[in-house]
């Protein structure tokens, strides 16, 4: 499914649709000055992003017909988020609350209903994404795995577990959660903290190889500043952060993943098969190399701003 859009810039160009599962939230953040607000969710700062940058993103998700889903749907609306049928129930938005000590550390409070009992199967579409609460979090996780399971060959899965420990079980029953989505998606993306939650005392290169041996034919572990690792079987390189004065990292990670899948959607835009994608065949040196650069690039772009930030393609130079 290809959509013919028009921008003002230029006649018009195909663009690759995209669905992203999960969840969206309000981000409530309480210190001893009071509290504020914010739209917050990994999957949905995903999807800001890769709307953001100039595709055709559908959410699945599950936000509340209330005030504060009204504000996330308002939020989404501005980067041409869409959202699927059905994303909008009749209960309360879902919530993460953060209360900060006195140095400014964050005990953080849950209040989330996930399900995606609404969704039936997904539309043939090119590239699918999900990850963080909404992987892990019964009874909308066995959903989600339903979904993926159910996608077509042609499909590019991508999984970014996002590891929120305050919500979780131990490590090792979380690991075999997370491994078999990771056996159902052909890219996975974590971060270097992720990898030591599910995989203590292991070092990067042997996490990356044991994602790889589960079938993704492309393994990702950020590294923060210090850049990030991604290996294919045709290559591996390890990237060097960007040098930005840092107002926050939130989003960073998000940022990144929708960079990634971006830089995916254009390699098929630019005639590449999902096929050599999915098998891995067309993840070179030279575009790992590509992929990771621009990742880097819009994640540094993000930290440089106050919150979940994502930049517009305009913003960017890689």
């Amino acid at each position: 499914m290809i959509r013919r859009t028009r921008n003002e810039s230029g006649p018009s160009s195909e663009v690759t649709p995209v669905i992203v599962i999960g969840e969206a939230l309000i981000d409530i953040v309480v210190d001893r000055e009071g509290s504020t607000e914010h739209p917050g969710g990994s999957p949905m700062n995903v999807a800001i992003g890769l709307g953001r940058l100039g595709n055709d993103v559908h959410f699945v998700t599950r936000i509340g017909n209330d005030a504060r889903g009204a504000e996330l749907k308002h939020h989404a609306d501005q980067s041409g988020v869409t959202f699927f049928p059905g994303s909008i129930v009749d209960e309360a938005t879902s919530t993460a609350t953060a209360r900060l000590d006195e140095a400014g550390a964050a005990r953080y409070e849950f209040d989330i209903c996930w399900s995606l009992d609404f969704v039936d199967r997904l539309p043939p579409i090119a590239l699918v994404h999900t990850g963080s609460i909404a992987a892990f979090v019964s009874p909308g996780a066995t959903d989600v795995r339903r979904l993926l399971a159910d996608t077509s060959e042609s499909t590019i899965v991508t999984f970014d577990p996002n590891i929120r420990p305050s919500l979780l079980r131990s490590p090792v029953e979380e690991r075999r959660t997370a491994e078999d989505l990771m056996s159902l998606s052909n890219v996975v993306k974590l971060s270097d903290e992720d990898a030591q939650w599910l995989y203590p005392g292991c070092a990067l290169s042997d996490v990356l190889d044991h994602i790889r041996s589960l079938g993704p034919a492309l393994a990702i572990i950020t590294k923060g500043e210090s850049g990030a690792i991604l290996a294919s079987g045709r290559a591996i390189v390890d990237l060097p952060g960007r040098s930005v004065r840092v107002a926050d990292t939130i989003g960073a990670g998000d940022s990144f993943m929708s960079a990634v899948i971006h830089a995916l959607l254009r390699l098929l835009r630019e005639n590449t098969s999902p096929e050599t994608i999915r098998d891995g065949s067309a993840l070179t040196l030279a575009a790992l190399t590509k992929i990771g650069t621009f990742a880097i690039e819009c994640a540094a772009l993000t930290v440089s701003r106050v919150g979940a930030d994502p930049p517009r393609l305009a913003d960017t130079v890689s």
